[in-house]
């Protein structure tokens, strides 16, 4: 099912009820729902490999304590936080401005500037990022959740 953009996210508590979470397609809600999007938000960086590693260690960490918790919408969200980690490490490794089109133009793509240092960030979250969605664990709740909430 789609990621539910209708919902009112700023007064759902989704640690309370889970049911209305939809895992949607990447990143889809990851702004949205709460109260992962706080407690995740601030160790979300990516500006060197440094603080890039520290990053995706700490919400890996995260991940790994919703996981204990059969808490499956805490871990889908420190997922998306790592997946956004790695894409928007990729964007300012490729366009130094962030911006991958051109003003005023959702088609033309302004030309790559290649970054090592964010490119390095990014391969940083990605690796987490990998671990993270192969989670046998994961995996499984993933799976239930699906099968629970989320049938047609």
């Amino acid at each position: 099912m789609p990621f539910d953009y209708s919902l009112d996210f700023k007064n759902i508590d989704f640690r309370q009820h889970p049911e209305l979470y939809r895992v949607g397609k990447g990143e889809q809600g990851v702004l949205l729902v709460e109260p992962y999007k706080s407690e995740i938000i601030p160790y979300w960086r990516f500006k060197t490999p440094d603080i890039a590693r520290e990053s995706s260690e700490k919400i890996y960490e995260m991940f790994l304590v919703y996981l204990e918790q059969d808490d499956f919408v805490g871990a889908d969200m420190a997922r998306k936080f790592i997946q956004m980690g790695y894409t928007r490490s990729r964007r300012y490794a490729n366009h130094k401005s962030g911006r991958k089109y051109k003003q005023d133009s959702q088609k033309e793509i302004l030309p790559y500037e290649v970054d090592p240092v964010k490119a390095e960030s990014a391969a940083i979250f990605k690796v987490k990022w990998m671990q993270a969605k192969t989670n046998q664990k994961y995996q499984e709740l993933l799976t239930r959740h699906k099968q629970r909430y989320e049938v047609d």
